[in-house]
């Protein structure tokens, strides 16, 4: 095989962003092998390659010549931005959303994690581990949204996953973070190791790794050479591999308890940008590697029937939950439910809906995650019981946590209410067929409006044992949740929603062209 290397050289030049998290993630662990004392050092150093990946990757893609687009440049994507390579990685404006995504959450959680008092082992906290496994774990995120191959996809999956059982017991002096990790290793490795002998099949069959030359192979006029049973079992692990990731039913059952063990810093981190890594990952591989309609199985009517198990498994169970962390786990089940109705639509609306979805997601799932880190550092407990009558001795925080709440039921005014108001759109717009999925899912919402608002009812209306003093936070912690808040209210509005409507949009590239066409072959029904 012969090798361009020049044409190999000059791809480096798209590649800057892993290059700039895999150079600092070099320098954070020299930096915590020579400095003694606190890491804070190395929590700055972590933000600076985060905010330096996130400003090159933005910026990655042009805009086009006119003067409006011009004095847009970095806000709108541009529509027919087309792919950077057809390799093993691609470069796009759908790829670069994601990245811009999981870059502003991990700067988030940088700076949760600088204010968090859990990690803070027995005094000696071990932070430049923490740092560099976060830097190492956004990395293999960074590959698995632009992944164009099956082995690189495995690549990216196994880097995050291999970070993320160390990270979930980094408190090793707590019982439950030790088990989380473990039980995390446990599933982890048999998902991979399922997913990994799909891939093998299907290389087998075809002889390459590649999405498009597999959807080549897979083309009408390979028909008779596909050997069909063989073809479904490798489908089903691959996407056994990728439901575990994004925790759809029935490949979620690590996340309750792994949510439940882990610092709530990571927790926040893993609810949403490894499931954004994964649902990227998975579009780009059902859109650019299966036809959708695949010898007689309607790939889509599958994602369907796991669509509706996992929001309906999700909002059952968080019904029954003590504890807020694992509430948020089941929530964040459900959720996931939510964005695959946008990828069964099978249109570019469909799946613009998702990428809104995810960017008022990360803003407020975050938000609830940080209120409840804050909450528990002072009360001692992520119990529901213990957050009785919480609300009145901490005004400003209750309200700001209480639109959160909101938000995630997805009530108006609040961009949850949007993020949803889009999904069903796109399910409606696409025709009668897809109706009894738009009933199940706002039946789902009404299930999940009992557990979110039970949350306010127990700090608001509940009374607690004896006389209960006032409850203090920095100003810092406050300035932080009432930004998170006000973004969360902001983005409900229709001059902000917008123009993110838009940017998702565009942000679809050339994926874009594969969804429109599946679209106008499925007649807008299952």
């Amino acid at each position: 095989m012969n090798i361009d290397f020049s044409q190999l050289a000059a791809s480096f030049g798209r590649f800057i962003p892993e290059i700039i998290l895999g150079s600092f993630f070099v320098v954070a662990l020299m930096v915590d092998a020579f400095t003694k004392g606190s890491k804070k050092s190395v929590g700055i150093l972590a933000l600076v390659g985060f905010v330096a990946a996130g400003v090159v990757a933005f910026n990655s893609v042009e805009p086009a010549g006119s003067a409006r687009d011009a004095a847009l440049k970095g806000f709108l994507f541009r529509a027919a931005h087309q792919v950077e390579g057809q390799g093993m990685l691609v470069v796009d404006s759908f790829s670069i959303f994601f990245k811009v995504l999981i870059t502003v959450a991990a700067v988030l959680v940088v700076i949760f994690s600088l204010k968090s008092r859990e990690l803070d082992v027995d005094g000696k906290p071990r932070m430049g581990e923490y740092y560099s496994l976060l830097l190492a774990m956004t990395f293999g995120m960074f590959l698995m949204v632009g992944a164009n191959d099956l082995l690189l996809m495995y690549l990216g999956i196994e880097i995050v996953s291999l970070c993320s059982y160390a990270i979930v017991g980094f408190t090793k002096n707590v019982r439950r973070s030790s088990e989380a990790s473990m039980k995390y290793v446990i599933y982890g490795g048999i998902s991979s190791g399922v997913m990994l002998f799909g891939i093998s099949l299907m290389y087998g069959m075809f002889g390459t790794t590649n999405f498009g030359e597999i959807m080549t192979a897979l083309g009408a006029h390979n028909r008779e050479n596909v050997l069909i049973n063989p073809l479904l079992i490798s489908s089903i692990m691959i996407l056994a591999g990728l439901g575990y990731k994004i925790s759809a039913a029935p490949f979620h059952f690590w996340t309750p308890d792994v949510y439940e063990g882990a610092p709530i810093t990571m927790t926040a981190y893993l609810s949403v940008a490894s499931k954004a890594a994964g649902f990227a990952l998975l579009i780009r591989f059902v859109s650019t590697a299966y036809p959708h309609a695949l010898y007689g199985v309607n790939m889509m009517g599958v994602l369907a029937a796991i669509s509706v198990f996992t929001m309906t498994l999700g909002n059952l169970a968080a019904l029954q939950q003590s504890n807020l962390k694992r509430l948020l786990a089941y929530s964040s089940i459900a959720h996931a439910g939510y964005m695959l109705m946008g990828l069964v639509v099978g249109t570019p609306y469909g799946i613009a809906a998702i990428l809104v979805y995810f960017a008022v997601y990360l803003i407020m799932n975050l938000g609830a995650f940080f209120a409840i880190q804050k909450i528990a550092e002072r009360v001692g407990s992520e119990e529901l019981e213990d957050f009785k009558g919480l609300g009145p001795r901490m005004p400003l925080v209750g309200v700001l946590f209480s639109v959160m709440m909101v938000s995630l039921v997805g009530l108006p005014p609040t961009s949850g209410f949007i993020g949803k108001l889009f999904l069903f759109n796109a399910l409606l717009s696409a025709g009668r067929g897809f109706l009894w999925l738009a009933v199940i899912g706002v039946i789902n919402s009404v299930i999940s409006l009992y557990y979110y608002i039970r949350v306010l009812k127990v700090m608001y209306l509940e009374k607690p044992s004896g006389e209960q003093p006032a409850i203090t936070f920095d100003a810092g912690s406050i300035v932080i949740l009432g930004v998170l808040a006000l973004a969360t209210l902001l983005l409900g509005l229709p001059n902000f929603f917008g123009p993110l409507l838009t940017i998702a949009q565009n942000s679809l590239g050339t994926l874009g062209h594969y969804f429109q066409v599946a679209g106008a072959g499925a007649g807008g029904g299952l």
